[in-house]
């Protein structure tokens, strides 16, 4: 760490985190390119005027909207159409008289005005009936108005409910009952580094299989000013995933992997984001979904695993989501899997004292041979 930077600890999910800030008090921000819930922050700019993508994909639309606009255009198309189709009554009504003379022949019964005609559009669209007004055979093109109103009436029904039952089955809503934790975490397994988070279905009815992925995200300024957006594959230990129980999702900082040499120290200095997404399909409805969140390097702690939330009871397992999110300290060393590596081939299984980090934040050296629980505190 450079001497224009102090050391800071925050109190998270009865841990601690080491943040590095600056003494000034300026801490340099960093555009997310996903938001912990999914969500992309990228905007696009459109040609002014140019809805053209929105109106050939007015289903996708129309399911997309909030509820709130949704419903607005529902009652409006339903307002609309009872207007133009009671103005369509009253126009025959007009021609033929009905609305001047009370003693002829009417096209629809009680239609003397425009207020008699659109409450019999709104009565023939809604299929109310009252039974004050109805057709005549009076009038061949009053027939015909009322056929296409009627067809009309339940094409748009149709659209309605489908849209509705769309968005009130949209795979958005089950993705947020399958989540990954709010963390990661970096510590040792079976002797390697590995960087890993956790996934869990918060459902009765559990997923038994699932494709998950991730990938790291970088933003690079060119020369000339533009900015190009770098992806790298993350090699995972188990992209198919069995959610029946909450399972942890591994990667193995080995070479080749984009955090091989980077040390605590460096993620603080690193400006990338670890996007990683879960595909799955839904045994109820049978839709596929997917579930995804994003990880700067703020949100990894170097040095703490998961605390464990499976438990084997008499009858049947027991999870408890309560610790989904909450890690523990262990014994890991502050270096990186590269620098770790070189060491260890080094000494070639000699006994070596690596740093580590205790929960107060002190500093100490733990012998790389021996199990976690020994460990020998030295001072600083």
């Amino acid at each position: 760490m450079s001497a224009e930077r102090d050391e800071q600890i925050i109190d998270t999910y009865y841990t601690s985190v080491h943040t590095s800030c600056r003494k000034n008090g300026k801490e340099r921000k960093q555009i997310r390119y996903m938001q912990k819930d999914g969500r992309f922050l990228v905007s696009f700019q459109k040609p002014h005027g140019d809805w053209g993508p929105y109106l050939l994909d007015i289903f996708t639309t129309l399911i997309e909207i909030r509820w709130s606009m949704m419903i607005l255009l529902f009652s409006l198309s339903y307002i609309v159409t009872w207007m133009f189709f009671g103005l369509c009554y009253w126009l025959i009504a007009y021609i033929h008289g009905d609305t001047e003379s009370v003693d002829n022949s009417p096209c629809v019964d009680n239609v003397r005005g425009f207020t008699g005609a659109f409450l019999f559009s709104m009565e023939t669209q809604a299929t109310i009936g009252y039974g004050n007004r109805g057709m005549t055979e009076n009038c061949i093109g009053a027939i015909i108005v009322v056929t296409i109103h009627d067809v009309f009436s339940c094409f748009l029904d149709t659209i309605i409910i489908g849209i509705v039952v769309a968005k009130m089955a949209s795979a958005r809503k089950r993705a947020q009952t399958v989540g990954f934790s709010s963390c990661a975490v970096v510590n040792l397994r079976n002797g390697v580094l590995c960087l890993s988070w956790r996934l869990g279905d918060f459902r009765g009815n559990h997923i038994l299989e699932g494709v998950i992925t991730a990938y790291l995200v970088r933003h690079v300024k060119q020369k000339v000013g533009s900015v190009r957006m770098l992806y790298q594959d993350i090699e995972l230990e188990n992209h198919h995933v069995v959610l029946a129980t909450p399972t942890t999702i591994i990667h193995k900082l080995k070479p080749g992997s984009p955090l091989y040499k980077m040390g605590p120290d460096d993620l603080q200095e690193e400006n990338f984001e670890l996007v990683v997404s879960f595909t799955y399909t839904g045994d109820s409805t049978g839709m596929l979904h997917q579930t995804r969140t994003s990880y700067t390097p703020r949100d990894i702690r170097w040095g703490q695993r998961f605390k464990d939330i499976l438990k084997v009871g008499k009858k049947r397992y027991k999870v408890d989501y309560a610790l989904f999110n909450e890690t523990t300290w262990v014994s890991v060393p502050m270096i990186c899997a590269e620098a770790y590596e070189r060491e260890t081939r080094h000494l070639n299984g000699d006994d070596t004292l690596l740093p580590s980090v205790t929960e107060s934040g002190q500093i100490y050296w733990t012998n790389n041979n021996t199990p976690e629980e020994v460990v020998v505190q030295t001072s600083l």
